[in-house]
């Protein structure tokens, strides 16, 4: 049977709403999609970058651990100046991990394991650090303070190892998100080392312990003396002596150091002075003692001596010098 023209428009039109609905359909769709792929790319970029930063930076650590835990084990075959200078440069590199930390803050990772590396990155510099600082300490080298922005840590190895087991688990977090980032694990030589062995090697290493000795270097007398007998200070008539004392600290370590100069003369008050000084590790120092009061014709006896430490080897904590002053000549 034939249709009519108005069942024809009907069908039409209907065909027309089902070829439209299906178009908004797939547009929406396509969107959809799109703003997945969209949301997904962003994400995949900052896991990778982040991931990228986060595995230097434990490469950085792992390989200090690897050094630190050698010098630890292999010091006791150097000299004190040396072992400090090898610690003091692996003390110096801590800080650079504190920046570096700060930077994989942002932006916000999923499982929020940015923010657990950056704060497991700071806590195990503050480790670091006590644990340098007690090796120092034990061996009584020179060492800086630790900084005010970080924390002594009561037991530096077990915060190393309780940080390497947390970020153990924290570094699985992107491998199921976009990106599929793997995380480096953080070694643990020198927490295990510290734990089983401490310093008591490097303590026991004849090489590395402190043997202390100051002795005076050189006595300048101005005016300069006339030629005289050893010990004795042959001097024109004047009526002061300018003096100066060069002292030398022998050992690597820091160390507080006393000068006492003791004029006595023949006639006349007693002059004594007392400088002090803390000298580092191998340093020098020039005290500047007040004038000495003088006369012409007169005698008297200079004592100059060190206290602080035993004299070190072939320098001597004293010196007595015999005082002639020259007449004056007139008359």
């Amino acid at each position: 049977m034939a249709r009519t023209r108005a069942q024809r428009r009907r069908q039409t039109l209907y065909l027309t709403l089902a070829l439209a609905a299906t178009l908004i359909v797939l547009l929406f769709a396509r969107d959809v999609t799109r703003s997945a792929h969209g949301a997904i790319g962003p994400r995949r970029s900052e896991n990778r970058s982040f991931g990228s930063l986060a595995n230097v930076l434990i490469s950085q650590q792992n390989d200090f651990d690897a050094h630190l835990a050698y010098l630890l084990a292999h010091g006791q075959s150097l000299s004190r100046p040396v072992f400090a200078a090898r610690l003091e440069q692996l003390n110096q590199t801590l800080p650079v991990w504190t920046t570096e930390a700060g930077l994989l803050r942002r932006p916000k990772l999923a499982h929020n394991v940015n923010e657990d590396a950056a704060q497991l990155t700071e806590l195990r510099v503050d480790a670091y650090q006590s644990l340098l600082a007690v090796v120092a300490r034990r061996l009584s080298l020179p060492w800086p303070t630790i900084p005010t922005t970080s924390q002594a840590v009561t037991d530096p190895a077990q915060t190393l190892l309780a940080s390497s087991g947390q970020w153990g688990v924290d570094r699985w977090s992107l491998v199921k998100e976009p990106g599929l980032v793997r995380l480096h694990a953080l070694t643990t030589a020198t927490a295990t080392f510290f734990s089983n062995v401490g310093t008591a090697g490097l303590v026991a290493s004849p090489t590395l312990a402190l043997t202390r000795g100051i002795g005076i270097a050189a006595v300048a007398v101005t005016p300069s003396p006339l030629p005289a007998a050893v010990g004795v200070l042959l001097l024109p008539p004047v009526t002061s002596v300018h003096l100066g004392v060069s002292v030398v600290n022998a050992a690597y370590a820091t160390q507080p150091v006393t000068l006492r100069v003791t004029f006595t003369p023949s006639a006349g008050p007693v002059q004594h002075q007392v400088l002090s000084v803390t000298l580092g590790p191998l340093r020098s120092y020039a005290f500047v003692p007040r004038l000495l009061a003088t006369r012409p014709s007169e005698r008297g006896t200079l004592v100059i001596s060190l206290t602080g430490a035993l004299a070190a080897p072939n320098m001597a904590r004293s010196r007595t010098y015999q005082v002639k002053m020259s007449p004056s000549g007139n008359g």
